[in-house]
C-alpha cells in the first residue's frame, strides 16, 4: 500500500530555487517533487545519525556565514564561549565581502558536541554547517 500524499507550499528565493533546478536537471529527477523527498530523506537520516553520536569523539564543525548580519558574529562567539570546554581550535577566515568560514576542531562528548552543532546551525545568517564526529581510535 503507498503512502498518501500530502500537497505543501514551500516560499525560496529564486536563487535557491535555480540552483535547486539546476541539480536536479544535472542529477535527472524526474520532477521537483522527487528531489525534494529524496534532500528530505537526507535531512532526516542526518538529523538522527546526530542523535546517535554519543561517548567520547573528536570532530569538526565547518560553518559558512554572512558575517555582514548584525549580531552574528558575536552569536557565534557566545555559543562557542559556552561549549569551549569542547573546542581545542578554531580556524576563521573570510570567504568574500560577505562570506565568512569556521573550521571549529572539538574533542569531547558526543552529546555536547551535537548540541553545539544545532547551535550554530540555529543561528539566523547561518549558511551551511556540517558536523563530522569520530571515536578516537575508531578503525575507519
Amino acid at each position: 500500500m503507498e503512502a498518501e500524499l500530502m500537497r505543501i507550499g514551500v516560499s525560496l528565493p529564486d536563487a535557491l530555487l535555480d540552483k535547486f533546478d539546476e541539480i536536479i536537471k544535472k542529477r535527472g529527477y524526474p520532477s521537483r517533487s522527487e528531489a525534494i523527498r529524496d534532500a528530505l530523506m537526507s535531512y532526516i537520516t542526518y538529523y538522527e545519525w546526530m542523535g546517535d553520536i554519543k561517548g567520547h569523539r573528536v570532530g569538526t564543525i565547518a560553518v559558512i556565514y554572512d558575517h555582514t548580519k548584525r549580531g552574528l558574529s558575536n552569536a557565534l562567539v557566545d555559543v562557542q564561549h559556552f561549549y569551549s570546554h569542547l573546542i581545542k581550535y578554531s580556524i576563521h577566515m573570510y570567504l568574500d565581502t560577505e562570506d565568512g568560514f569556521e573550521l571549529i576542531v572539538l574533542d569531547g562528548s558526543g552529546q555536547e558536541i551535537t548540541e553545539l552543532a544545532g547551535a550554530i546551525i540555529a543561528l539566523k545568517g547561518v549558511k551551511f554547517s556540517k558536523l563530522t564526529t569520530v571515536e578516537p581510535g575508531e578503525k575507519i
